[in-house]
């Protein structure tokens, strides 16, 4: 099959608006896509950046050995998706995939990354659908003045992405005669956290319940229906939201008015907002859909990843007690720093003995087995310094460490001092792990003088794609 201009054109409108939408969605991400325009033609690959690359195996078994990937399609007459769910999974860790057909496309499976902090896969599966129906659309119409519009509108979905999960997690739930209006409450949360109180940002809760389940609640006070404010006044509502801040009550709204203070359990189906001055997070039914911050949804859960830290430590000779208690107390730490908002470093020091480091030491090691011992050192922690941690014996050894080192190539001026000082310390002692907390969150793990979080460089993706190889070439 000859790939003209407008079908390559196609492909990379549609690739490019998905990989940059969910780049301000998720953070630096991938995208890549296996698919076949008519019926009885080779199925093609379109991986600019190697996402893909890795899992042939499972690709060679799923498209090739198997006829898995025909599991679940539907007619080719009918305009539909599917997302694992009606057939069989295809199983790439680390990835997000949905295919299906849509009219004038016989296959299209879309894939992107997995982040380790991402709250729910739903808001994403929603972005590929969108891209599977755009990319459908694009090929059918053959209209190249209409590709103009297609990136901004693949970049804009975060808001649609978010609505469209909830909306089909609740019809799942509910079923699909709901009353809850969730698009008016996503752009009045937004609204919320962008409206100051006397110089200060939103705190509390606030649960949006299906009008039929109101009377389930356990209310503390409640409004005359006369007096209850309108959900898109939201310098009113953010007045309301005092009266829980800082507390597990709620301000309950069935999606239009506030209907009053209410604590306990949410029925089924609830939304709940939860708002923590410049940021915040959205649950359903107790479960994480995305947070958001800064007038945006993000699909971060906020928790500081460590996925990278706990790689390091199978490379250790520590036994699987002594990692995992090392590793949990490493992240009540890094919690601790990034909910009190201060920067801080810690040294994880395999050595036996231990490095002798400049700072203040302590008569007598202290172990970390306890809440209140871990306190202390997340206090200890806020001293200018580091604190000097056994790894195998799960005890801190000092604070207000140094941490020094002769100057390399491998340092990054755009960072600050406690950063560049832990590259360079771990650069001369290769065999430590620092762990350093920036006061605005970021994480960050070192070990030979490398920023082992630090996220990888993919190649820039190419201003026009190439025919695309059919999945027998690209697999080789």
């Amino acid at each position: 099959m000859r790939l003209d201009r407008h079908h390559l054109l196609s492909l990379h409108t549609v690739m490019e608006g998905l990989r940059q939408g969910l780049c301000e969605f998720s953070g630096p991400s991938r995208t890549a896509l296996i698919y076949a325009q008519n019926p009885g033609e080779a199925l093609r690959v379109v991986d600019p950046q190697g996402l893909l690359r890795g899992h042939e195996p499972r690709l060679r078994e799923y498209f090739q050995d198997t006829d898995e990937w025909r599991d679940g399609l539907p007619d080719p007459e009918q305009v539909t998706f599917f997302d694992q769910h009606h057939g069989r999974r295809i199983g790439l860790a680390g990835l997000v995939s949905l295919g299906g057909r849509a009219r004038g496309v016989t296959y299209q499976m879309w894939f992107t990354e997995q982040h380790p902090d991402l709250c729910t896969p739903g808001p994403t599966r929603r972005w590929l659908e969108l891209a599977l129906r755009q990319l459908a659309t694009c090929l059918s119409d053959e209209d190249i003045v209409a590709l103009d519009s297609v990136t901004n509108i693949m970049q804009e979905m975060a808001p649609h992405a978010v609505h469209d999960c909830i909306v089909d997690e609740r019809a799942r739930a509910l079923g699909p005669d709901t009353r809850l209006r969730v698009a008016n409450i996503l752009t009045a949360i937004i609204q919320i956290s962008k409206t100051p109180e006397e110089g200060a940002w939103a705190r509390g809760h606030l649960a949006f319940v299906e009008p039929s389940r109101l009377s389930r609640l356990h209310y503390l006070a409640r409004l005359p229906k006369t007096e209850r404010p309108r959900l898109e006044s939201s310098k009113h509502v953010r007045k309301m939201l005092l009266a829980v801040e800082r507390t597990k009550r709620l301000l309950v709204s069935d999606g239009e008015h506030i209907i009053g203070m209410a604590h306990g359990e949410l029925p089924a189906g609830s939304l709940c907002a939860l708002f923590n001055g410049r940021h915040g997070m959205l649950f359903l039914d107790g479960s994480a859909v995305c947070s958001f911050s800064d007038g945006a949804f993000q699909s971060t859960n906020r928790r500081p990843n460590l996925v990278t830290l706990e790689e390091a430590l199978l490379e250790w000779p520590l036994d699987g007690g002594q990692r995992s208690t090392l590793f949990t107390t490493i992240s009540r730490l890094v919690a601790a720093a990034g909910e009190q908002k201060y920067g801080c470093a810690l040294i994880l020091d395999p050595y036996t003995p231990l490095l002798t480091l400049s700072g203040h030491g302590l008569e007598t090691p202290m172990p970390l087995d306890s809440d209140e011992r871990l306190a202390l050192a997340a206090g200890l922690a806020k001293v200018d310094g580091a604190l000097h941690l056994s790894a195998a014996r799960n005890q801190l050894c000092g604070f207000a460490c140094l941490m020094d080192g002769p100057s390399f190539p491998g340092e990054d001026r755009a960072r600050g001092a406690r950063y560049n000082s832990a590259l360079r310390f771990t650069h001369s002692h290769p065999e430590l792990i620092v762990v350093v907390i920036s006061s605005d969150r970021p994480v960050s793990v070192m070990q030979k003088g490398v920023d082992l979080s630090k996220p990888p460089v993919w190649q820039p993706v190419p201003t026009m794609l190439r025919p695309p190889p059919t999945l027998a070439e690209w697999l080789g």
